[in-house]
């Protein structure tokens, strides 16, 4: 359960509407060259350069099951800082489209149901409600967790191994 009053980011994976901490999120970029990476889980599109770093972008939709979708003039990147396995990690992950901040009071937030959601329960917070609508409010953090960034059967992926410079090698 949510308490007190925070702000939100929202966007948009398919008709339903998100939100993520806003104190999570970096900014948000335009869609641009993704480098793809050898023998990568298919959720994870591959690396963008955001200020001198390789930074992981994972295709949220395909991420939380949907079919993959066209890129269109509405598709953003999101660059987010998370903590995976206890280290901060910059990672993007790409939404349908991005909306707005928003406040939501603790008081128009539940707890998300148990059972008949199409999205898994441990990935969210809650939802809040913002007149008749709700607003699926995503825990980025376990979304993005090192367990569940590896194909199954195989060990988390770590932080430092997602961190990428891009600054050349030195002789």
């Amino acid at each position: 359960m949510l308490t007190g009053c925070s702000q939100y980011m929202t966007f948009k994976l398919g008709d339903e509407l998100f939100a993520i901490d806003v104190a999570q999120v970096r900014e948000v970029l335009e869609v641009c060259q993704v480098t793809k990476v050898p023998t990568a889980p298919p959720y994870m599109r591959g690396v963008v350069n955001v200020r001198g770093q390789a930074t992981p972008v994972v295709d949220m939709r395909v991420r939380f099951g949907l079919p993959p979708g066209a890129d269109t003039v509405h598709t953003r990147i999101i660059v987010m800082e998370l903590e995976l396995g206890g280290q901060p990690t910059v990672l993007g992950g790409i939404a349908d489209s991005v909306h707005e901040v928003i406040e939501l009071d603790a008081s128009n937030t539940v707890p998300a149901p148990g059972i008949a959601m199409q999205w898994r329960s441990d990935f969210i917070r809650g939802m809040g409600k913002r007149g008749e609508d709700f607003i699926i409010i995503l825990d980025v953090n376990a979304v993005f967790s090192s367990e569940e960034l590896s194909p199954p059967g195989e060990p988390g992926v770590q932080a430092e191994e997602l961190q990428l410079s891009m600054e050349p090698a030195r002789s």
